[in-house]
């Protein structure tokens, strides 16, 4: 099923790196500046691409979502930390409002401690404001599956 799922959402996302790590479906949009600096509402790209997601979250509803927000490194730590959680919520709560149960999702943020750029360049410091979706079954699909490969 997360095999099957994670070709999905590699069709229809297109602008997203859909990796499987373990059990988990980990997705970074290729357009990550969905954030602007020191800002965490979602611009019109960041919701275009959340909304060709929502098809497949909403097909899968055996899985939970866990949406991971992350910063540049302006500003004080603490300070990106709660900018980052906000990044992470903003996300969650546009998924949910869009059809997405809402108790599948947990909204998680990191600061500025996992950058995937540079902060001494402008567009490093635009690459490190993003969030991340990371998918993994649920206890129900866990089940399912044991079942399945016992037969």
């Amino acid at each position: 099923q997360m095999d099957k799922q994670a070709e999905e959402i590699a069709k229809e996302m297109g602008d997203a790196d859909v990796i499987r790590e373990g059990e988990a479906i980990v997705i970074k949009f290729k357009e990550q500046v969905l954030f602007a600096y020191d800002r965490s509402d979602l611009n019109a790209n960041a919701k275009t691409s959340l909304d060709k997601l929502r098809t497949t979250l909403l097909k899968y509803p055996e899985t939970n979502i866990t949406v991971i927000g992350h910063t540049d490194s302006k500003g004080t730590k603490q300070y990106n930390q709660t900018l980052s959680e906000s990044r992470a919520n903003s996300v969650a709560n546009y998924t949910s409002q869009n059809g997405v149960d809402r108790n599948r999702l947990t909204a998680i943020g990191k600061g500025e401690t996992d950058p995937i750029a540079t902060n001494d360049t402008e567009e490093g410091s635009a690459s490190n404001r993003r969030v991340e979706f990371v998918i993994t079954a649920n206890d129900k699909m866990k089940a399912d599956a044991k079942k399945e490969t016992g037969k």
